[in-house]
């Protein structure tokens, strides 16, 4: 519904469409208020969409119960007031856009717990005070607008504060320090010249302990490699390179948000689900491994070591490993398989005796042959791999 001429305000009865994932009403003429109700269908997960219209008012206290939202907007608008407490409730929030309101006061302490974030803007607004040190803390946060505010003291060095390419603070005349390339002014500096110089110290001295001690490892990993190769052992690699890095957000989007309708199967081991990638249509099946067993995420760096130097025709090609946080802020490990869409292996060898089933009868002979390709890739693992699996039957 977005980039229409629809005018008039947000009914309040989109609050009954309770299996809603995403709406997008984005470049209208809307506006009026945004309706409590519209933000209580907790099933919005993937987007909401309402930015480039003409609401006011400010961003409902209920916006907390969306908490399986991955994507917020609200940008282009003439929304006012403070922004919700109650965000830090959307923990699967990964992009927030709040830019071109009239918000006001400082960004809430309780956006610290949405630690999957990876793009936030909230420029051209009326915000102050100090920029929290928690923002430098999410490891996944690439991209960071604060521009044109009113925020103040000195910028925060941890994380994307480290990397101005994803990073714009323009227009906060009152902040001080930073990178260089940020343009900001030095921030003033009250202590004696004794206490730089035991701070200096108390610097220097390790930075440079660190750096002997990367100098000599970096020495001994080189002559160790030079010493393999002169016997003729290949160097081990720990690489993945060649596999296409897939996020946590696209896992969740592909599969509607590990839901239920495309569980595969579960077990001991964790739970497989079918997903589609919205970017080229793939159907994929997505392992997501169980941690709470001990040794599961041992196990996970070694199944991808051994899955990765696979190649056999009788064995599921892996496309991809995803190890990241998921939104209650876990680890998250998981494994992204080619979809094979007959299904099971047991449905074929046992089918039931109802008619969807009697397609899948097996003749003698099928069956043969099966065990022969099972007996194939079994002596490939043993035998052939670069680093053999033994497995007991």
């Amino acid at each position: 519904m977005f980039n229409n001429r629809f005018e008039g305000s947000i009914p309040p009865s989109l609050g009954n469409c309770q299996s809603l994932l995403e709406l997008n009403l984005s470049y209208n003429n809307i506006t009026g208020t945004i309706p409590r109700e519209l933000v209580e269908v907790s099933s919005l997960s993937i987007s909401l969409d309402i930015s480039q219209n003409y609401l006011t008012g400010s961003l409902p206290y209920e916006v907390g119960d969306l908490v399986k939202l991955v994507e917020l907007d609200v940008s282009g608008n003439k929304l006012s007031g403070e922004i919700p407490t109650t965000l830090g409730s959307c923990i699967m929030l990964a992009r927030l856009y709040l830019e071109g309101n009239e918000f006001e006061g400082t960004i809430p302490q309780s956006l610290k717990s949405l630690r999957s974030m990876e793009e936030i803007d909230i420029s051209r607004n009326n915000l102050s005070g100090q920029i929290p040190e928690f923002l430098g803390k999410f490891t996944h946060l690439n991209h960071l607008n604060l521009s044109y505010n009113d925020f103040e003291g000195e910028l925060p060095k941890e994380g994307i504060f480290s990397n101005a390419s994803g990073l714009s603070v323009i227009g906060n005349n009152r902040l001080c320090g930073g990178l260089p390339e940020l343009l900001l002014h030095a921030c003033s500096n009250k202590k004696s010249h004794s206490s730089q110089r035991l701070l200096a110290l108390k610097v220097v001295v390790p930075v440079a302990c660190a750096l002997a001690f990367i100098i000599a490892m970096s020495c001994f990993i080189v002559a160790r490699s030079k010493v393999k190769k002169s016997r003729g052992g290949p160097a081990a690699s720990h690489s993945y390179k060649g596999w296409k890095s897939i996020s946590y957000l696209e896992l969740v989007q592909s599969t509607g948000g590990f839901s239920v309708d495309n569980l595969i199967g579960s077990g001991s081991f964790g739970s497989v689900y079918k997903g589609v990638f919205p970017t080229d249509g793939r159907v994929v099946a997505v392992k997501v491994l169980n941690l709470q067993q001990q040794g599961a995420s041992k196990s996970f760096i070694d199944e991808c070591k051994v899955l990765r130097s696979i190649r056999h025709r009788n064995l599921l090609k892996i496309i991809s490993a995803c190890s990241s946080i998921d939104n209650q802020g876990n680890d998250f490990k998981s494994l992204i398989f080619e979809f094979m869409a007959n299904g099971s292996l047991d449905s074929w060898l046992h089918p039931r005796d109802d008619d969807e089933s009697q397609s899948k009868r097996l003749s003698l002979i099928q069956r043969l042959n099966i065990a022969i390709d099972v007996a194939s890739a079994l002596d490939y693992l043993h035998h052939h791999c670069e680093q053999p699996l033994f497995i007991v039957i």
